[in-house]
C-alpha cells in the first residue's frame, strides 16, 4: 500500500508496489481516453516546488491532479519565492505542507527530496534531486515498455549519452534489477556511469559497458537515449567537447530490429533527428504522454481514499 507514503526514491516500491501502479494506471488510462471525469481528490491540493526547470514533470503532475477533480498550488520559479529571501528548503516544506495534501519537489541538490520528507508530515514525491533520482519518470519509461512491447523481461536495453549525471538513468537501473534485462551502457568516457552506482548495480544486473553504438544497436529492443546535461557541467569547455557525441538518425533506425523502440526522458538537443520522429519506433512522446496517467495513478494510491 502506497497511502501517505513519500516517493524519493524507486528503492522505496517494492515489485507489487510497482505492478500495483502499473494496473491503476491502466485505470486512469481508460478514463483518459474515454473521457470520464473523476472526482476522487475532491477537495485535495497538490504543491509543487520546483527549484529547477521543468515542462513535462511539473505539467504532467498538475494535469493528473486536475483530471481526478483536486486543486494545485505552485512555486514554479523559486527567484519569486521566499527562498530568494534565504528561506531554507526545511522551513519552506513546513510552510508549504500546511497548504497542501501532497508535495511535488524538484531541486538541483541531490538529497533534497529526501531532506523534504523528513521535515513533512505530508506525502513527498522526488520529481528530480540533482543528479541522483528521479523515480516517477522511471514508473513512466517501464511503463511505456510494458506498454509497447507487451512486457519488461527478456529485453536487451541500451541506454546511451549522459550515463553520470543522468538521474533518469540512475533510477531506472535500480529498477531494471526487479526484471531479467540485459543492459548496454554506451557513453563518452568522461559520462560513464558513476562508480556508486555500478558497484550497487554489477552483481545484480547483466551491465555491458562500451563507447561504442553500432556494435550493440543490432540486437537493442529499447534504444533509451539521453542528452548531455549542459547545466551539470562545472566546465563548459568539457560540455563544449561532449556534446554531439551521438546521434540517431534514420541510419540508425534502419539497423534496430524490427519491433524495437526508441525512448528519451526529453528535451533533446540534438541527440535525436527529427527526421526519427514519424518513424514507428519513435515513443519518446507517446512515453510523455503516459506520464498522466502514471502520476494520476501515484497520485490516488497515496493521498486518496
Amino acid at each position: 500500500m502506497l497511502k501517505n507514503r513519500s516517493l524519493v526514491s524507486i528503492s522505496d516500491l517494492s515489485e507489487d508496489d510497482v505492478n500495483n501502479v502499473f494496473l491503476k494506471a491502466d485505470e486512469m488510462l481508460g478514463y483518459i481516453n474515454n473521457s470520464k471525469k473523476i472526482n476522487i481528490m475532491n477537495s485535495k491540493i497538490l504543491a509543487t516546488l520546483f527549484y529547477e526547470p521543468s515542462t513535462r514533470t511539473r505539467l504532467s503532475f498538475e494535469s493528473a491532479m486536475h483530471r481526478l477533480g483536486g486543486s494545485v498550488i505552485s512555486m514554479a520559479d523559486s527567484k519569486t519565492a521566499s527562498v530568494s529571501k534565504g528561506e531554507t528548503l526545511a522551513d519552506t516544506i513546513r510552510i508549504v505542507e500546511s497548504y497542501s495534501d501532497i508535495i511535488v519537489i524538484r531541486h538541483p541538490l541531490e538529497g533534497a527530496a529526501l531532506l523534504a520528507s523528513k521535515f513533512s508530515s505530508k506525502p513527498i514525491i522526488n520529481a528530480g534531486d540533482g543528479s541522483g533520482e528521479h523515480p516517477t519518470q522511471t514508473l513512466v519509461d517501464l511503463y511505456t515498455i510494458r506498454k509497447e512491447l507487451g512486457d519488461i523481461n527478456d529485453k536487451t536495453i541500451t541506454i546511451i549519452g549522459d550515463l553520470k549525471y543522468g538521474r533518469t538513468v540512475h533510477s531506472l537501473l535500480m529498477a531494471l534489477i526487479r526484471y531479467n534485462v540485459k543492459i548496454n551502457l554506451i557513453s563518452p568516457e568522461n559520462l560513464r556511469l558513476p562508480d556508486y552506482v555500478y558497484n550497487e548495480l554489477k552483481n545484480k544486473l547483466n551491465i555491458t559497458i562500451s563507447s561504442n553504438l553500432e556494435k550493440y544497436i543490432d540486437s537493442t529492443d529499447v534504444l533509451y537515449v539521453t542528452r548531455i546535461q549542459k547545466e551539470r557541467f562545472t566546465d563548459k569547455n568539457e560540455y563544449s567537447k561532449l556534446i554531439g557525441s551521438y546521434k540517431i538518425t534514420l541510419k540508425e533506425v534502419d539497423k534496430m530490429k524490427d519491433n524495437s523502440i526508441i525512448m528519451h526522458p526529453l528535451p533533446r538537443i540534438d541527440e535525436i533527428s527529427p527526421k526519427v520522429d514519424i518513424t514507428d519506433k519513435a515513443k519518446y512522446f507517446k512515453q510523455a504522454s503516459y506520464g498522466i496517467p502514471i502520476r494520476m495513478a501515484l497520485i490516488s494510491m497515496i493521498v486518496g481514499d
